[in-house]
């Protein structure tokens, strides 16, 4: 479900007005970083959940990424609430996007002065929307059914995995497509090295004999802000957790399984490969970070760590 007004550049324009031109570079080279938030409606009003570590890491890989970054984090922040309230959203998805825009179409984008580059303009675009559940709502409860992709996620020397670059989403494509054209509802990808990574837009937890296990960034992983969420969580309730690489057969002896991401939020997985996992059902711990997870987002209980941004408090923000 589309919004009325998307930020851009710091203007406010119609939906349907935000285009963009085809020798924009980011069309053509992947010159871009993103980033997936929510609002989630609480008691108090829309509230964005995790936002500060969101809007750092898309400034950290425009560095990466050596794209220009003309607006502060604070200016973006203030841009993301300024949008969902604009739009009157009491819950929505929030995409903000880096990229090259139209000019140059040299390999790079950017400008070089010895090389007498002129390079290509930074576009920054914030728009918001309705989204439901990534992966369904009937997989919310009773779980996902998955396969182990055949397609690997790039070497730790190849792409920076940590950054949530448009170009790094090819590889995400594949996997995806892969796992529906064969009937499954997500991938999962192994490391160069053959160890689990991640799904095609999720990290992926492991729990055998009460033990949370999880692939760390040796396994070119996104370091996701739900997968931290999760792991505060874990440790409130008294939860070991193990960072190492997970051998592709852990999941099949696994008791549970379940994905995390800002789209997915906290996904049981019920098969890998038509193998069930565990009982074939959600799992305790499973249910038990769900509950912890969706009262906190929905205001039903305390905002212990301060993961809420409430819209409200920003609604002077011109």
């Amino acid at each position: 479900m589309p919004a009325e007004w998307i930020w851009r550049n710091g203007q406010f324009v119609k939906w349907e007005d935000a285009n963009v031109h085809v020798t924009a570079h980011a069309l053509h080279y992947g010159s871009s970083v993103f980033e997936g938030v929510r609002a989630y409606a609480t008691p108090d009003g829309p509230a964005v959940f995790r936002l500060q570590p969101h809007t750092k890491r898309l400034i950290n890989g425009a560095k990466v990424m050596k794209i220009d970054m003309p607006y502060s984090e604070d200016e973006i922040n203030n841009a993301i609430l300024e949008t969902i309230a604009r739009n009157g959203h009491e819950s929505c998805y929030i995409r903000p996007i880096v990229f090259r825009g139209a000019g140059a179409l040299g390999l790079e984008g950017r400008k070089i002065p010895a090389m007498n580059k002129a390079g290509t303009p930074t576009e920054v675009v914030i728009f918001t929307m309705e989204w439901g559940k990534y992966l369904g709502e009937d997989e919310i409860e009773n779980g996902a059914d998955v396969m182990i992709s055949s397609w690997r996620r790039m070497a730790p020397d190849t792409h920076p995995a940590l950054v949530k670059a448009g170009g790094n989403y090819v590889n995400s494509q594949l996997v995806s497509m892969e796992a529906h054209d064969n009937g499954f509802a997500e991938g999962i990808a192994l490391d160069v090295y053959g160890y689990v990574s991640e799904g095609a837009g999720e990290n992926i937890f492991v729990i055998v004999n009460n033990i949370v296990y999880t692939p760390g960034a040796w396994s070119s992983i996104l370091m996701g802000v739900t997968r931290d969420t999760v792991l505060a969580l874990l440790n409130d309730l008294g939860y070991e957790v193990r960072f190492q690489p997970v051998a592709r057969e852990m999941l099949y002896m696994a008791d549970e399984v379940f994905f995390t991401g800002t789209a997915a939020e906290i996904t049981p997985v019920r098969s890998v490969d038509r193998l069930p996992v565990g009982s074939g059902k959600r799992g305790v711990i499973t249910k038990r970070l769900q509950e912890e997870f969706f009262a906190i987002t929905g205001g039903q209980l305390p905002d212990r760590h301060g993961w809420l941004t409430h819209v409200q408090q920003k609604e002077t923000v011109k």
